[in-house]
Formats: structure tokens, C-alpha cells, sequence
């Protein structure tokens, strides 16, 4: 399957169109090959897997710009919007509640649910997320030394809260973490329909369930307040429900232990946040700043408009390289460096405007309190591999790692 609409962009012969995204040789850092997107300056073009031209922001002005502009769109149902992989091509038929449709309809869904992102909520859920964190390392360290972190803490832990939030039980967490994972690391659209298909029923089925036995949990207040007074369809409420689960727990696991490995690989750095805990909150959007982990912002454009000196045509697809960008250096100074001092919190990580993630403060409260206190409680933790063996997601994906063996 192709996109479909128009006839897209392709260069002419000459010099080869740089392909994007590449694979990560470095799991805290870009592929070299990106320096020299950034070096033909803040928007330049790409190829994607399917040969398709679009343009890639690598400017960091740029992409706040981009990002807050209403001439473009986040719409999988317009037929120039660029895939980026093939298990993407599906998403062409599935209308994605907040990260696939614009205002007003974007700012109706995100209504609904911002209440319970927003900070004092979120604050109100510390005790809670650190009575989790201590457990799952309790048992950690009981089982020890040494642990593969990822399904040891830092999976379990995003997955646990957001399970707690939504109202899912998490004793079926090995049922939506599979599937979470096929939806990212599918290297077919049948492949990724399937275990979205599998999570719509399972949801669904949920869904049901709580309107016949209504319990505690974000799903039950939407059922409540939005399905029962028409404020919203069941399938939007199902799709919607979807998002949260495994944007919930997918991205912030992968923040956890990516994070955990950039702090191992810069000692310093590490040794900085041990002797000084109130450094955690910023050294936390400094590793969201570095390690830019949803790497790769798509957009299409409705009308023509100029960009970074480029003219964008209505139709043209547009990315924003988010690794690049917040490494651009009219933005921050020695930005190829890891420095928990750094002011980084303009980075665009979370993306920006309207669309900027809801689950922003969640996530950072998570990081926050998951990294202090693995920081803490196992002041001796090390890699267990050579950090070269540590196995890399693909760069087409959330980056991240399947594996991170540890031991103290």
C-alpha cells in the first residue's frame, strides 16, 4: 500500500535524497548522518521508505513555528499525509482521537481530558507513583544482584499508573504490552492493524463492562460524564482509550530506561545528581531535550507558505526531526553534551502548541521520581554488557531498548 491523492514529490537525478529516519548506532544520540541535515539548514528534504520527498525541520524556531501553524494538519485521512513506515500505512483508515485531528475537534477531545493530566492532579498522584516505584524495586534488589531493567522497573512502572489512572486492570498488562508493542515495532500495516484491532476489542470489551459495573478510573468518569450524555461516540471513547493505554506506558518506559543508560554512560553527570537530588527535575528535561525519543513529527500541508526560506506547497509532506532540533545550536549552547545544569525546558520533545503532548506532567513526575529513586536506593548500579551490546530499538519507532541488563 502506498499514499494515496496526489502524485508526490520526487527529486530529480542527481546526488541521492538522504533517507529518514535512520537507525541509531549510539542509543542517546542521532545518527551522524543527521549532522548534515541540520548543515543545509533549519528545513531541507528527505526520502522515506517508500521513495516519497518530504521536508524535514531541523531548525529549532522552525519547529515551534511549524508547530503552531494552522496550514498545516495532523489528519491520517488526508491522502498527502506522509507515512513513515509501513506499519503506518493503516493509519490512513483509523481516525486517532488528539494526535490525528485538528481544532475544533482536537480542542473538544483534549477538553475532556486535560482535567485529569493537568498538574495538580498529577501532584496529587506522587505518593502513589513513589509507593509503586519502591515496591517494584524492593523486589528488584530482594531478587538480586542483577536484573534486565526494563521489565524489572522501568516498564512496570508507567504501565502500573496508567493502569491505576484509566481504571484497566493491570493483571492483563502482558495482553497490552504485547500489543503495544507489535503497534510500534511492526514492520508490516497488517502487522500493526492486528494489534490494534486486538486493543480496540479488548477495550471495547472493557468499556462494556464498566457501564454494567462502574468502578474507579478516568474510563468510568468519560462513560459517566461524555458516553452516557452523548458528549462522545463509543468507538471515539474506544480509540481514545487506546491512545492512553499505550502512549501511557510505552513512551516513559522507554524514557526510563534509555535515561537510566545515558546516566551510566556519563558518570559525571550521574555523580552531580547523587550528591545533589534537587538537580533531578531539570537533569529530567535535560534527558528529554537529549534524548528525543519520538523522533520524527509529521505533518501535511493545506495551503502553501514559506519556511525557513523554503516555499511548502499545500499537499507537501513535512517532518520535524526532533533529535536534530533539540540539538540545534542557535537554541543551546553545546547541545551534543548531557548537562543535568542546563535550563532545557524549551526543548520539543513533547512537540509544542495545541497538539503538544497531554501527558506532559504525568511523565515527568514519573521520570522524576523513578530515576531519583533508582539513583538513591542502588548507588553501586552499572551495566552488566559491554554498553555496546545493549540492544537498540529501530529508528523508525520510539527509541529505546529492548534490554538494559544492570547490576550493582
Amino acid at each position: 500500500m502506498t499514499d494515496t491523492g496526489r502524485v508526490h514529490a520526487t527529486l530529480p537525478s542527481g546526488p541521492p535524497t538522504p533517507s529518514f529516519p535512520r537507525d541509531r548506532t549510539c542509543p542517546y544520540r542521532p545518527p551522524e548522518s543527521y549532522d548534515a541535515l541540520a548543515a543545509d539548514g533549519p528545513v531541507t528534504r528527505v526520502a522515506l521508505y517508500n521513495g516519497r520527498v518530504v521536508w524535514l525541520v531541523t531548525g529549532h524556531a522552525e519547529a515551534r513555528a511549524l508547530l503552531t501553524d494552522p496550514r498545516v494538519s495532523t489528519s491520517r485521512q488526508n491522502p498527502d499525509f506522509p507515512m513513515v513506515a509501513p506499519r503506518t500505512e493503516s493509519q490512513s483508515t483509523v481516525v486517532l482521537p488528539l494526535l490525528g485531528v485538528d481544532d475544533p475537534e482536537h480542542a473538544r477531545q483534549r477538553r475532556m481530558l486535560i482535567p485529569r493530566f493537568g498538574l495538580k492532579r498529577v501532584n496529587a498522584m506522587r505518593p502513589q507513583i513513589q509507593a509503586v516505584v519502591d515496591r517494584l524495586l524492593d523486589a528488584m534488589l530482594d531478587a538480586g544482584p542483577g536484573a534486565d531493567l526494563v521489565p524489572a522497573y522501568s516498564l512496570p512502572v508507567p504501565s502500573t499508573v496508567i493502569c491505576s489512572l484509566l481504571g484497566v486492570p493491570y493483571a492483563d498488562h502482558d495482553f497490552f504490552e504485547s500489543r503495544s508493542r507489535r503497534l510500534f515495532l511492526a514492520r508490516t500495516a497488517a502487522a500493526s492493524t492486528g494489534a490494534l484491532d486486538e486493543l480496540r476489542d479488548y477495550l471495547r470489551g472493557l468499556i462494556a463492562r464498566k457501564e454494567a459495573e462502574p468502578g474507579e478510573g478516568l474510563l468510568d468518569e468519560l462513560i459517566a460524564e461524555r458516553l452516557a450524555e452523548g458528549e462522545v461516540d463509543r468507538e471515539e471513547l474506544v480509540m481514545m482509550a487506546v491512545l492512553l493505554l499505550v502512549a501511557g506506558h510505552e513512551t516513559t518506559s522507554n524514557m526510563i530506561s534509555l535515561g537510566t543508560y545515558t546516566l551510566l554512560e556519563h558518570p559525571q553527570e550521574l555523580a552531580a545528581l547523587r550528591a545533589d537530588p534537587a538537580l533531578m527535575p531539570g537533569a529530567v528535561e535535560e534527558l528529554l531535550r537529549f534524548l528525543s525519543i519520538a523522533d520524527g513529527l509529521v505533518r501535511v500541508a493545506v495551503e502553501d507558505f514559506d519556511l525557513g526560506g523554503r516555499t511548502v506547497r499545500a499537499g507537501d509532506g513535512v517532518m520535524i526531526s526532533t533529535s536534530v532540533v533539540n540539538r540545534d545550536t542557535a537554541a543551546y549552547d553545546h547541545p551534543e553534551d548531557l548537562d543535568v545544569h542546563r535550563s532545557a525546558r524549551h526543548h520539543v520533545a513533547f512537540g509544542y502548541g495545541v497538539h503538544q503532548c497531554l501527558g506532559q506532567n504525568l511523565a515527568r513526575a514519573e521520570l522524576e521520581i523513578a530515576l531519583t529513586t533508582l539513583v538513591r536506593r542502588v548507588p553501586t548500579l552499572r551495566l552488566a554488557v559491554p554498553p555496546g551490546e545493549v540492544p537498540v530499538k529501530p529508528g523508525d519507532t520510539l527509541q529505546g531498548l529492548f534490554a538494559l541488563p544492570v547490576t550493582w
